[in-house]
Parts: structure tokens; C-alpha cells; sequence
């Protein structure tokens, strides 16, 4: 049975920046570089930055439990706008391909729409070919592209995707 549990305890969370370093490497291997992998866990997926997101930014993490196994996680953030942001939605790659990525983004959609929010959002590095035609199968389109200075030398080279819910 596929569950989506919100992380709302220190101790869920750093478990979930734990999985994350494992998933960013396995999903971003031949996209970005080690160094660029590394920096972004370190700065955007370490427990430090998933409390800090959290506490001061309104993110919302929630784990993927299969069975009573932890096997990926997403992050969504109401923005002013009256959109949901998807910031992140990752898996372990030996459960990828099973539909569980299509529920995970079902029960996101049904979050927005609970809200009254209009629109769910994400961002996806354009080289990233497979979570592309992932979001495409999903029903959702391009609106732009943008790139993201991140520090350190670094950018996001990134397509934006919506869809109305």
C-alpha cells in the first residue's frame, strides 16, 4: 500500500534530507556534475536547509511509504499567486516506472485543489530528458525557461511546466 506521510517532525525530516542525498546522486548522475550535485544537496536538500525551508518559507515535505519502506519524497509551497509550487519530487530509481509518481502527483493536485489554488508548477532541469517526459505524461506544459544563478559558480538551467488543476 503506497501512503504520502507529511514529514512534520525533526526526525522525519532528517531522514528525508538522508534519502535525498541518495536519490539527487542516483537522479542526477550524467546531468550536472558531482560538484554541482553535492553543493545543491549540501545547500537545498541538507537537513539545515529542508528545516529552514519549512519554518520560514511554508514548504511542506511529505515521504513516499510503499509497505512501511521510505521510497521517495516531494516538497510543495503554496505561493501567493494562488499556484502550488512543486519543488521537489524524487524517487529511488528501483521504484521508478510503477506508478507511484503518477499518485504522488494525483494527491498533489488534489492538495491544490483543496486549497482553491489554480495551478500546480515545477521547475526541471532541461537536460533532465526522463523526469521531462515524466511531467509531460502527467499533462504538463512548458510555459518558460529559465536559468538560476545558485552560487558558487553554479546555475539551474531549468524549464518551467503548470498545469491547472
Amino acid at each position: 500500500m503506497l501512503e504520502f506521510i507529511k514529514c512534520e517532525t525533526d526526525h522525519k525530516l532528517r531522514r528525508t534530507a538522508e534519502m535525498a542525498s541518495d536519490i539527487w546522486h542516483e537522479c542526477f548522475d550524467g546531468v550536472i556534475s558531482d560538484e554541482q550535485i553535492d553543493y545543491m544537496v549540501d545547500n537545498f536538500q541538507s537537513f539545515a536547509a529542508i528545516k529552514k525551508q519549512v519554518a520560514a518559507q511554508g514548504y511542506e515535505y511529505y515521504n513516499f511509504v510503499l509497505d512501511g519502506t521510505r521510497i521517495g519524497y516531494f516538497a510543495i509551497a503554496p505561493q501567493k499567486d494562488n499556484t502550488l509550487f512543486l519543488s521537489k519530487l524524487y524517487m529511488y530509481k528501483e521504484y521508478r516506472g510503477n506508478g507511484y509518481a503518477s499518485a504522488a502527483f494525483e494527491y498533489i493536485k488534489g492538495i491544490a485543489r483543496e486549497r482553491g489554488l489554480k495551478s500546480v508548477w515545477l521547475t526541471v532541469n532541461r537536460y533532465n530528458t526522463g523526469a521531462i517526459k515524466v511531467y509531460q505524461a502527467f499533462g504538463m506544459k512548458a510555459i518558460r525557461d529559465q536559468v538560476t544563478d545558485i552560487g558558487n559558480g553554479f546555475v539551474m538551467d531549468d524549464h518551467v511546466f503548470s498545469i491547472d488543476v
